[in-house]
């Protein structure tokens, strides 16, 4: 679908569909329209303060409030919260920072993106976005395909324009409006010098898709990421956490690098691991960051799991991440079977053309049943979708890769009016309500097939509750959390998020 872009002046502070001098609202078919709407606040004072969110955007992340009710609960329709059964650690819920993202985001004027970005990321100004996926070298939005050490010899490892110019500046606006955002960090390949194409034949293959680690540099490519990990920190940003390879079934990415499950034990355990305990790195490593159905590749299924039942690897291992552009999320649950005691993550997942993903009407919902409140539910501790913003024109990307997806937001040539799709709405409802360190815990009562929801209890003790509706009338109910309960609502084709 192609979208019209106006070209008047951003004002981020309106944050409603598409953003402009005067603020513009998008129409269902997420086209530009000159309807005027006055800049709302992000939240209003209340006992309980409540943001919502409509297919057809006549409620845009909308703030209100309720009061607790000092009546008895005796409403049928009540949906109870036990603080005392919890289960995991919440990280948080954000988008990528790829080299395109940051390319867009400084080509905006200072003062739009900082607004942008305070209402994006800050925790007292705005939605309080707090998880980033960023890149180690090139991926297929990238403004060229490159690693951190192009130059055969680890001894030529060193950032490159892309991360100083772009990334890395980007990283520290945000950090600085939100000092807790996480950062989780993935490559799409090794060095050239360091790939072969098999591993019986182990020849060369000067190719930035496709091809294998050569095992005779695992101690090196380990090395690469000490030193990448070592870099960004003497900029001033700590790295969280890491996966190992991007999409390690995938070999025809634009960029791009096969490594099965036992590749990946060995890598860990005889490099990565040691490397990282000898230069004190404490950033997480998780397995795999591909697809539920494992690509449908026969010998790999389960590849987490496999990688868990070698002790000397999984030491090393603090859980595993997933995509779902193939298979079930039930396969988080069946992966949280088999190890308990193991993270779970969602680390990407992109709206394009192929699955109308900037049709708002009908996947605000679905995306927020199967991106957050399905991978929470699901033992996921955080969620996070691919690219927050892309130009008008799906970029800039790499020929070979992905070329029809949106970002969390897209942005006009001018680059001064921001469209907003369901990818954002979703992120901003669960990182408003479910902060960094809360613990989803139980819910019970109400049970409707239109409804889905989840709960949260926070550091500081509050609460936040998130709550889909892909229904066609308005869904009322009362949440009651022991101490205190109210009633609300929550449109058709809503969603809706509340703290208190």
């Amino acid at each position: 679908m192609k979208t019209r872009y106006n070209s008047r002046n951003l004002i981020i502070g309106s944050m409603v569909g598409c953003l402009s001098l005067m603020g513009t609202a998008c129409d269902d078919d997420n086209k530009f329209e000159d309807e005027v709407t006055e800049p709302q606040p992000v939240w209003v004072d209340g006992e309980v303060q409540v943001l919502t969110t409509t297919a057809n955007r006549s409620k845009d992340l909308a703030p209100s409030a309720l009061s607790f009710s000092t009546k008895d609960n005796m409403s049928p329709r009540s949906i109870y919260l036990d603080a005392s059964e919890t289960y995991q650690e919440i990280d948080g819920f954000g988008a990528a920072i790829t080299g395109s993202t940051a390319y867009n985001l400084l080509k905006m004027t200072a003062a739009d993106r900082d607004k942008f970005l305070r209402e994006t990321f800050s925790v007292t100004e705005g939605y309080g976005m707090n998880y980033i996926r960023i890149c180690i070298g090139c991926s297929d939005f990238s403004l060229s395909e490159y690693t951190c050490c192009d130059k055969p010899g680890i001894e030529n490892f060193a950032l490159t324009d892309e991360e100083t110019r772009y990334v890395i500046p980007v990283l520290k606006e945000i950090l600085a409006i939100n000092p807790d955002v996480r950062i989780i960090a993935s490559p799409w390949t090794a060095p050239r010098w360091m790939k072969v194409n098999n591993l019986t034949d182990r020849k060369p293959t000067d190719s930035w898709t496709g091809g294998q680690l050569n095992p005779d540099y695992y101690q090196d490519y380990a090395e690469y990421f000490v030193k990448w990990i070592q870099a960004f920190s003497q900029n001033g940003i700590t790295i969280h956490a890491l996966t190992l390879q991007n999409e390690p079934l995938n070999r025809a990415n634009s960029a791009s690098m096969f490594m099965g499950w036992e590749e990946q034990r060995d890598f860990v355990k005889t490099a990565v691991g040691p490397k990282f305990a000898a230069a004190g790195i404490k950033a997480k490593i998780y397995a795999y960051d591909h697809n539920y159905n494992y690509d449908n590749v026969g010998d790999q299924k389960s590849y987490p799991v496999k990688i868990y039942g070698d002790a000397e690897a999984s030491k090393y291992i603090a859980g595993a991440a997933f995509h779902n552009y193939g298979g079930n999320r039930e396969e988080l649950n069946t992966v949280h079977a088999a190890y308990p005691g193991k993270e779970l993550l969602f680390t990407e997942s992109t709206a394009g053309d192929w699955n109308d993903g900037a049709n708002l009407s009908t996947h605000l919902v679905e995306d927020m049943n199967e991106l957050c409140i399905g991978t929470v539910t699901n033992w996921c501790r955080g969620s996070i979708i691919w690219n927050l913003m892309l130009d008008a024109q799906r970029g800039p990307n790499r020929p070979g890769g992905c070329t029809d997806g949106f970002g969390a937001v897209d942005i006009s040539d001018d680059f001064k009016t921001i469209r907003r799709n369901s990818f954002y709405y979703i992120m901003c409802h669960m990182s408003a309500v479910a902060k960094t360190g809360a613990r989803r815990i139980a819910t019970s009562g109400l049970r409707d097939s239109d409804l889905s929801y989840v709960a949260f209890r926070n550091p500081d003790n509050s609460y936040g509750f998130v709550i889909s509706n892909k229904g066609s009338e308005t869904k009322t109910f009362t949440v009651d959390d022991g101490t205190h309960h109210f009633s609300a609502s929550v449109p058709a084709k809503g969603v809706a998020s509340f703290r208190w």
